[in-house]
């Protein structure tokens, strides 16, 4: 990241960030001195994450850690109730809990599957959308999500995925809409292209030799010549969060390193 964003006093909540890519954003906003709240299922994982961005942080603020499964409302409820007691406001929102699978619309675990996606992708950050706006619009916040490339096209075995990250774009353009005039809260969303995280490997059941070697295969054919690093979203989100942007929302930022435009795709790459 070659920009540096100052973001001191500043309150970062960041749903699925004890991994990935959400640990490459709670990262960056910790880097630049926001105090950064670090939640997800595995307690042994948001430990350690959070004792990175401690460890990052200029002047060593503590990440607050929140461990719990956000498909649970109650759940959500504490989330938000932890960091508004610890902190006392929220600044910026970034909905990036995700999970995909592989899976045709023909085997018996389809709507299983699909229901379990929209829940995660699209309803927890419908939920903390909702729940959170009485304390953005007081700190005259904005919210990034993270969705996908993926929802730009269509694929034969990602239709879950696909679905639920396309509606997360069309209820991002909503809320800007709505929560503009409003509330003074800006919402964009970032797409990015396939991404080197353990992602792959744990949602969609790769092992790691396969998913490297699937990855570098695909990052050659890039016009970029690589794949995606969590700093080339995580850098996105920054500058959307920051005062840089404050004239941008209802906004896709796409960070693919010309997946889309070269057309580099095959049944199991969307991201």
């Amino acid at each position: 990241m070659s920009v540096v964003y100052d973001f001191t006093g500043k309150v970062v909540l960041i749903t699925g960030s004890s991994a990935g890519m959400g640990e490459g954003i709670a990262l960056l906003f910790a880097k630049s001195g926001a105090n950064v709240v670090i939640t997800g299922r595995n307690a042994e994982r948001v430990a350690k994450v959070a004792k990175q961005c401690t460890d990052v942080s200029p002047k060593q603020l503590t990440a607050l850690e929140v461990v719990g499964n956000l498909t649970n409302k109650e759940d959500c409820n504490r989330l938000i109730e932890t960091t508004v007691q610890t902190f006392g406001k929220i600044d910026v929102l970034v909905n990036n809990a995700g999970i995909d699978c592989l899976v045709e619309i023909t085997d018996e675990c389809y709507y299983e599957k699909f229901l379990t996606t929209i829940n995660t992708n699209l309803n927890i950050a419908v939920y903390m959308t909702h729940k959170c706006v009485p304390y953005l619009a007081k700190t005259r916040g904005n919210i990034i999500n993270i969705a996908t490339i993926g929802a730009k096209r269509a694929s034969s075995d990602s239709s879950p995925y696909n679905i639920s990250k396309a509606a997360l774009i069309m209820f991002t353009k909503c809320m800007a809409a709505e929560l503009g005039p409003k509330h003074h809260i800006r919402v964009n969303v970032v797409n990015p292209g396939i991404t080197l995280t353990d992602f792959e490997c744990e949602s969609m059941g790769f092992n790691r030799e396969e998913s490297d070697r699937k990855l570098t295969a695909i990052g050659i054919q890039l016009p970029v010549g690589r794949v995606g690093q969590v700093s080339d979203t995580a850098s996105i989100v920054g500058y959307l969060a920051s005062n840089a942007a404050e004239f941008i929302t209802g906004s896709e930022y796409v960070a693919d390193g010309g997946q889309l435009v070269g057309n580099v795709f095959d049944s199991n790459t969307d991201y």
